[in-house]
């Protein structure tokens, strides 16, 4: 017993004098950054306003190195996020909030179904829109060097937003990632597309109003096509050249008419020939990723909407659910 508590007696001094040394380092980050939030226009006063209290969060680091689309296989991720329970909350909201959700769906162009969907997807229909600090989230991915570069600018785009009082730094609650309100936008999606549609000289990102209106204009301007196919599911011939299989979300490649591929479908009887002349790649988004995958099933066929997803969110498996609720949205109304 005395031996246990020996090695526990030292583990726990060097876990505290780990943790310790971190904090430091971060403290010494945030020194440095402050230089490069000033070079950058950003206000002294609003510096030491909002990121005096920031604080190095472990747990960030741990969400960032296990993300469920990684993980889970296909099936399982777009069965969990397209529930039955999820499209009777969506329709219920959607009722609620009816008379709103048709005037942006008029004025963007941008289908009901596809906003439910996303926000169903991203919080729950904005029951769970995340409790982190996102400026200390932000900070703390800034601060670790696995994607250093690009929480940093974020995280720069969001002092730059407070300088300017497009936000108030008060409410920044969300993800452990930095994304932020009903649609989980992350601080350059907010600088560019989000909207202030009830004029009331503040962007509210967890408030109906600004937050459909700014989905919706965010999708417009990413090149949506309305009623426009997302994906369909098919069975692949074993005589495909894997040089077509997409396993990636970064860029799809080899991109061909679907007439050209129908020959490797089995299914393609099934495939509606008004689609023929559209550009679209093939994806296996298991493959590589799931241990003992099979390299040809699930497999999908996906159209130019299918990549307007991946600008909002780049996950093969997250495309491929908010797609999957949409359609079952459309059920509904």
């Amino acid at each position: 017993m005395k031996q246990i508590n020996f090695f526990l007696f030292f583990a726990i001094i060097f876990i505290n004098s780990s943790f310790a040394d971190i904090n430091k380092d971060f403290e010494n980050w945030k020194v440095n950054f402050k230089e490069i939030a000033l070079k950058n226009n950003i206000s002294e006063k609003t510096f030491n306003l909002v990121m005096s209290e920031t604080k190095f969060l472990s747990d960030v680091i741990k969400y960032d190195r296990y993300q469920p689309e990684f993980y889970e296989d296909t099936i399982t991720y777009i069965s969990k996020r397209t529930s039955s329970q999820k499209v009777s909350i969506g329709t219920k909201f959607y009722l609620n909030n009816k008379k709103l959700i048709n005037s942006i769906e008029s004025k963007f162009d941008i289908e009901k179904e596809l906003l439910l969907s996303l926000m169903g997807i991203e919080t729950n229909f904005g029951n769970y829109v995340g409790k982190m600090d996102i400026l200390s989230s932000l900070a703390t991915l800034s601060f670790d060097k696995r994607r250093s570069e690009f929480f940093t600018n974020e995280l720069l785009t969001l002092l730059k937003l407070i300088d300017n009082k497009k936000i108030d730094y008060k409410t920044l609650y969300g993800s452990w990632a930095g994304a932020f309100g009903f649609f989980q936008f992350m601080p350059t999606t907010m600088k560019n597309y989000a909207i202030d549609f009830d004029n009331n000289n503040y962007i509210d990102l967890k408030s109906n109003k600004d937050a459909y209106a700014s989905a919706a204009n965010y999708l417009k301007q990413i090149g949506w096509k309305n009623n426009q196919p997302c994906f369909l599911k098919v069975d692949l011939s074993d005589q495909i050249p894997n040089k077509y299989l997409n396993i990636s979300a970064k860029k799809l490649h080899d991109k061909k008419k679907l007439n050209y591929f129908r020959k490797y479908l089995k299914n393609s009887d099934q495939i509606n020939h008004k689609y023929d002349n559209l550009n679209i790649a093939i994806i296996t988004p298991d493959k590589d990723i799931i241990p003992d995958a099979e390299t040809l099933n699930p497999a999908y066929i996906a159209f130019d909407n299918y990549e307007i997803i991946l600008k909002w969110n780049r996950s093969l498996r997250f495309a491929l659910a908010v797609c999957t609720l949409k359609n079952k949205f459309k059920n509904e109304f």
